[in-house]
Formats: C-alpha cells, sequence, structure tokens
C-alpha cells in the first residue's frame, strides 16, 4: 500500500472535507482517505489501481487542486 499527503489550499470548511473523503473514496483502489480543514491537508492511502496522478486528477476535478 502506498501513502500520498497533499497540501490543498482550497479546503475551507467539514463541507469541504466531506466532499473530499466521499469523491476519493469512490476511486478504485482507494483504501482511506483523511482530509483536514485546519491543516488543509489531504491523507491518502491506496493499492492499485489507483495512483498519486489520477487522484490529483479528481482533485482537481472536483475543484480542490493539490498545490505543488
Amino acid at each position: 500500500m502506498s501513502t500520498v499527503k497533499y497540501s490543498v489550499p482550497s479546503i475551507s470548511c467539514n463541507h469541504c472535507v466531506h466532499t473530499i473523503q466521499n469523491e476519493l473514496s469512490e476511486l478504485e483502489g482507494v483504501k482511506t482517505v483523511s482530509a483536514d480543514a485546519a491543516t488543509k491537508e489531504v491523507v491518502v492511502d491506496y493499492d492499485s489501481p489507483a495512483t498519486s496522478e489520477a487522484i490529483e486528477s479528481l482533485l482537481a476535478e472536483i475543484n480542490y487542486p493539490v498545490k505543488k
């Protein structure tokens, strides 16, 4: 299993956290998702077929782009 942590500056409230967790959980291979409005971080544990690129792409698609 792989773990990745992202900085997502557009997280502003618990609704954002809920949306991110729900959307990323639907991605095949994603095991756990933890989003935090206070730190503006998202931590994802995943296995294949999920990839960090696919996770980043989905975050951008739902208007929570990752800060590079």
